[in-house]
């Protein structure tokens, strides 16, 4: 029998997710009469998935489907040099859309425990301003980010950079000035009221 920390070292996962295994019904465990977890490692390993890991490429338009394939080609090649086990995951979005399909996936993936690793040519084809969030979760999780940088994507980078920087200045212009709207809106019902009453 194990306890909580020993059976995180043996499966190489947190005590959070060993927990919350526990809460969705994936495993068991016994109690001390002090209420401390013990677990049987055979119980555990039947439930424990061989992990896979992630290549995970992304481009911002439509328009730059041909560096999609390199980075895939890139991904595949690395991949299967290491003898990794692995699934290719695609996205075209901006690197601060956090709605994309293939992240959303990728994610769920992380916080179901079935990889073990991201891999990626360059850090901002994950994300453009949120890697940090993301790569606390993978360490929450112990998954690891195997960060490539195969390629020069100098100039390509800094389009995507350009776009970003112009998406921000946008929301946040669209935010400013619906405010600035709304507040001239109230100004000039306040006016109205004021010039009646005269």
């Amino acid at each position: 029998m194990l306890n909580l920390a020993e059976m995180s070292l043996h499966l190489g996962v947190s005590k959070d997710t060993l927990r919350r295994w526990e809460r969705e019904g994936k495993i068991t465990s016994l109690r001390t009469p002090g209420g401390h977890r013990r677990y049987e490692i055979l119980d555990i390993n039947k439930n424990k998935e061989e992990k896979y890991s992630i290549a995970y490429a992304r481009v911002s338009t439509h328009g730059q489907k041909a560096d999609l394939e390199r980075q895939k080609q890139m991904l595949e090649l690395y991949c299967s040099s290491k003898g990794y086990k692995y699934e290719l995951i695609e996205d075209i979005g901006s690197g601060l859309n956090y709605n994309k399909t293939g992240l959303k996936k990728l994610i769920n993936l992380i916080e179901e425990n079935k990889i073990d690793r991201i891999v990626l040519t360059h850090k901002d084809r994950l994300m453009r301003f949120g890697f940090g969030m993301i790569s606390q979760i993978c360490s929450l999780n112990n998954v690891l980010i195997d960060v490539i940088n195969i390629g020069e994507e100098k100039l390509d980078n800094e389009k995507e950079f350009v776009n970003d920087v112009l998406e921000i200045i946008t929301v946040f212009s669209a935010r400013l000035y619906g405010k600035r709207s709304h507040k001239n809106k109230k100004i000039l019902e306040e006016n109205k009221k004021l010039f009646n009453g005269i």
